[in-house]
């Protein structure tokens, strides 16, 4: 065919970073303008590149000269760390040409620097790297294109997912003549079945390992088989880690742990092991590896599955600070009380929390780990327009809670074909007479096949009508573990089924059918098919979609042509276990705590001899919901929820910090950044009007301070400002005005505001003045019963009285609970004081009652309206604070400039301690910055401390 494009990539897909990049020109009609203008372009990066070979030589000794014969354009792609140095030189000259050209991609310094080229046509196929790009270079080359480090996205690539998990989605097997592999895909997986709810031009990538073991001289080849016909980028684990990474911590640690079983002694569960914990950390860095040999992390979206993987985040954001990255998680999440048991508790937290989003199935798994992030990283969470957010940072990571379902049209495809097999009738007749319930479970300690046995058992001991009727189909699917517990639990599930049928077996009649086998899901679909009911007894399960497949199946094939399936209502029951996380989507099931058996047995009881108008009934509502919350409607709802979160990834700025990890990325507005101390010093010395005003607690004195008296720093420092005849500089504070007159009364030129403004005065030696629009305090014997109340029924909490407000603490009490209790007395406060003068307002660890008209705002506008009059307008402002009440001032600062009590040209300093989201444009990180920030402008100041003189008042 006649390409009409310059620069058309002929290798498919993407082409392996450590190799080179080539762009080959086939039958090309372009002018003799765009030639020569291709030829200089590429002209000009050979020689970039060849000048940064030459700066790299004297750190690679062996390496030998580039040959242009090899290429026509290099990508020059990811650099070894050891060349750290060198690619921040080398990035810097490149980027505009050379990335821009390649459409984002890393290479392998190694290679590039040491002329190890590939030959095209001789070269070993590898993994590619690289986006393919069809189009012209001029297209390639703008100038407004966008580089690996730019802050938009590519519109040159489309949108591409990679899904990360612990397996690929498809089956390896050996040829028979035992020399290769055949492969083909696993319709039975999830992450095969999600794709139908992603965008149609969606590009999907896997990365994961095979359930086989690869020889070492096998793995390229196989690797580029799956990457070529199934979009499958194999990582393979080492036996050693293989055994410790899934055998070890997975399944002795997290599996356990996650379904509430702790490891009481070694003999039960195991005891933790450190050693087993590194393999699963190196485990999750082979994934990352791979992950990084395809991806582009301005263009990728990354989706990791389930607890396998729960570190991969780390790895990830760790090289790519922008990329959009999700995270769901397919087990339960336990309460806090049993997380906390893990010894690597933090770092699995702090992992996950570099994700983007993180998905559960439930709101008591979502809950869990937000309690978890609360009690152990003091993180809170906030709900917004329906969505669940934490801030960590400056990123605000989004928890998505959706049940998974099931794949309708592989189930419909199944069905057209069930019903036609020997299978479905020979079932029938089999059961002829007899009432079949079925348990559908895998071999495990936690799905509770031994108990739904012994349910069984008492209800035929119960119900003795049952007896030669009932027969419960037992199908167990091979464990995927293994250990002391599993076969334990094999013994005692065997032990019973022999023990029942002993017992009330008859002639012909086996009250339990035991299927110790793998079953197809089109036999599955036979057995769903004659079952009156399903029972699901697990003691802890993460979601099991069992119940929704025997749903959709009872529920036939609409297309059918078989009598048996058009005629007749649909009709199905369940007994479902209330700790699994598809019982609160089905509604119309009978739930069981599955440890009481004989509740169980008279539930099984009651599903079977229910009415048949009944049946019909829950059927048809489960049908409705099961049908339109299917896999699509699951995965589309997720990967919208992680395009909104991760919408302004390239409009903020980020960076990372941290060692291990604790690394985290902060992401910042762009308009957001740290004071410069530097540029308030020369904006302070230039001006000659100035207003400082300063919070104290958490701003000059650490929130975790127990003794809350000023050091001599902070006086000596404040006295310094205090005493510049241009400095008008005020303590503004919670706090009660005895407190503050005491610990800065060697400040005697200080203004202190206490009481967040009711009480202010300009100096020591003025008086104070009461700024409440009222100063009737009868509300406080209608709120302080309230607060006494919630004292009393909160271990942990106190009541602070202050002259004008009441202040209730609960920053000793019981996370949760003291959040929990902070919003009923929010509320109850509100109720009671509706016709009161006061208004009550939430804070930090706080619960605040005080009179209308004051706020830290308003002593803000009093300073500046004062400055102004006396002609003294402010040509300099500083304005420091750390929380909810301190967003007053910054608010009025940027009124005060709208309305000419500050004027336009003045220069504003609005400061919140802390990253986080605020009115104020600038941050510093901690009251210890504030205080060298403070310094800064002491020494800065004109005159020493003086103890007289005046400090502006009106």
């Amino acid at each position: 065919m006649q390409m009409a494009e310059v620069g058309h990539v002929s290798h498919r897909n993407r082409q392996h970073a450590g190799e080179v990049v080539v762009v080959e020109v086939e039958n090309t009609e372009v002018s003799e303008v765009e030639e020569l203008r291709r030829e200089r372009a590429v002209e000009d990066v050979v020689g970039e590149v060849e000048e940064a070979e030459r700066r790299a030589r004297s750190k690679i000794p062996s390496c030998e000269p580039l040959k242009r014969s090899h290429w026509l354009v290099l990508g020059l792609v990811y650099i070894s760390e050891i060349f750290v140095l060198e690619i921040l030189e080398l990035r810097g000259n490149l980027d505009q040409k050379l990335f821009k050209m390649m459409s984002k991609s890393y290479t392998n310094l190694l290679d590039l620097a040491s002329g190890n080229f590939p030959i095209m046509g001789r070269e070993r196929k590898r993994l590619p790297r690289v986006m393919t790009v069809a189009g012209v270079i001029s297209e390639l080359d703008d100038d407004n294109a966008n580089s690996v480090s730019s802050d938009v996205p590519s519109s040159i690539v489309q949108d591409r997912i990679i899904i990360v998990a612990n397996q690929l989605p498809v089956k390896a097997k050996r040829r028979p003549d035992n020399k290769g592999w055949s492969f083909s895909w696993d319709e039975d997986s999830l992450l095969l079945q999600l794709k139908d709810g992603l965008p149609e031009d969606m590009e999907v990538l896997y990365v994961g390992s095979l359930n086989v073991e690869v020889d070492s001289n096998e793995q390229d080849d196989v690797s580029q088989l799956l990457l070529d016909r199934f979009k499958c980028v194999p990582a393979f684990l080492p036996a050693d880690i293989l055994a410790k990474f899934y055998h070890g911590f997975c399944k002795q640690h997290l599996w356990p742990l996650f379904h509430y079983m702790l490891p009481f002694s070694a003999n039960h569960g195991g005891r933790f092991d450190r050693t087993l914990w590194e393999a699963y950390v190196a485990a999750n860095k082979i994934f990352s590896q791979r992950v990084i040999e395809v991806i582009n992390p301005e263009d990728d979206y990354v989706w990791i599955h389930d607890y396998h993987l729960m570190v991969l985040p780390t790895f990830l954001r760790r090289r790519f600070n922008r990329l959009r990255m999700g995270f769901f998680l397919h087990s339960p999440f336990p309460s806090s009380e049993i997380y906390r048991t893990l010894p690597v508790r933090e770092e699995i937290l702090k992992a996950l929390l570099n994700s983007d989003l993180i998905g559960f199935h439930t709101f008591d798994y979502a809950r869990h780990f937000l309690s978890c992030c609360s009690r152990m990283l003091g993180l809170e969470y906030q709900s917004k327009r329906g969505y669940i957010g934490l801030d960590y940072y400056g990123r605000t990571v989004g928890i998505k809670i959706m049940p998974v379902g099931i794949h309708m049209g592989q189930i419909q495809s199944v069905l057209k074909l069930a019903d036609k097999e020997w299978r479905v009738g020979e079932l029938k007749q089999k059961f002829e007479g007899k009432t079949v319930l079925l348990g559908v479970d895998d071999m495990d300690i936690f799905k509770g096949v031994n108990l739904k046995l012994l349910a069984m058992e008492q209800m035929l001991k119960q119900h003795p009508k049952w007896q030669g009727k009932a027969v419960l189909v037992q199908i167990a699917n091979p464990a995927r573990g293994r250990g002391k517990d599993l076969e334990e639990t094999q013994a005692e599930i065997y032990a019973s089924v022999k023990r029942i049928n002993e017992k009330y077996g008859q002639n012909g009649y086996e009250p339990i059918v035991f299927i110790d086998k793998p079953v197809s899901l089109s036999e599955r679909v036979a057995y769903y098919t004659v079952a009156e009911c399903v029972v699901v007894t697990a003691v802890r399960d993460g979601m099991n979609l069992i119940p929704y497949e025997y749903i959709v199946c009872r529920q036939g094939n609409s297309t059918s042509e078989s009598e048996s399936e058009s005629s007749g209502p649909k009709k199905s029951m369940l007994v479902v276990s209330e700790f699994i996380g598809c019982s609160p989507s089905l509604s119309g099931a009978i739930r069981v705590n599955p440890w009481n058996v004989e509740s169980t047995a008279e539930a099984m009881n009651e599903a079977i001899s229910m009415v048949e108008p009944e049946k019909q009934l829950r059927h048809e509502k489960h049908y409705r919901y099961v049908s339109t919350h299917d896999v699509a409607y699951w995965s589309r709802s997720v990967f919208q929820d992680m395009e909104r979160t991760c919408k302004d990834h390239f409009r903020r700025r980020c960076w990372g910090i941290g060692l291990g990890f604790g690394f985290r990325v902060i992401a910042l507005d762009p308009n957001f950044r740290k004071l410069s101390v530097d540029a308030i010093v020369n904006a302070y010395v230039k001006s000659k009007s100035r207003a400082i005003l300063l919070d104290y607690d958490g701003t000059v004195m650490p929130q975790t301070s127990i003794n809350k008296t000023p050091s001599q720093e902070v006086i000596s420092l404040i006295n310094t400002l205090c005493g510049d005849a241009k400095n008008t500089v005020f303590v503004v504070s919670g706090r009660g005005r005895d407190s503050l007159s005491k610990w800065f009364s060697p400040c005697k030129k200080l203004g202190i505001a206490a009481e967040h403004g009711y009480f202010v005065r300009w100096s020591a030696d003025k008086d104070w003045e009461v700024c409440g629009q009222s100063n009737d305090f009868g509300w406080i014997q209608i709120a302080e019963p309230v607060m006494k109340l919630y004292t009393e029924a909160t271990d942990g909490s106190s009541i602070e009285t202050k002259e004008s407000a009441l202040v209730w603490h609960h920053r000793d009490a019981d996370p949760g609970f003291g959040s929990s209790q902070a919003k009923e007395l929010l509320d109850h406060l509100e109720s009671v004081l509706a016709n009161e003068p006061v208004a009550a307002k939430s804070g930090q660890y706080i619960v605040e009652v005080k009179p209308q008209g004051v706020s830290k705002g308003l002593v803000a506008e009093k300073v500046f309206t004062s400055m102004h009059e006396n002609g003294k307008q402010a040509d300099f402002v500083l304005c420091i604070g750390d929380d909810r009440s301190d967003e007053d001032m910054f608010e009025i600062i940027g009124n005060a400039l709208n309305n000419g009590v500050i004027s336009s040209t003045t220069s504003v300093f609005a400061c919140t301690v802390g990253q986080k989201p605020s009115k104020a444009k600038y941050y510093l990180d901690d009251p210890s910055d504030v205080i060298m920030m403070l310094d800064a402008l002491a020494d800065a100041t004109d005159s020493p401390p003086s103890s007289d003189g005046e400090t502006g008042s009106p």
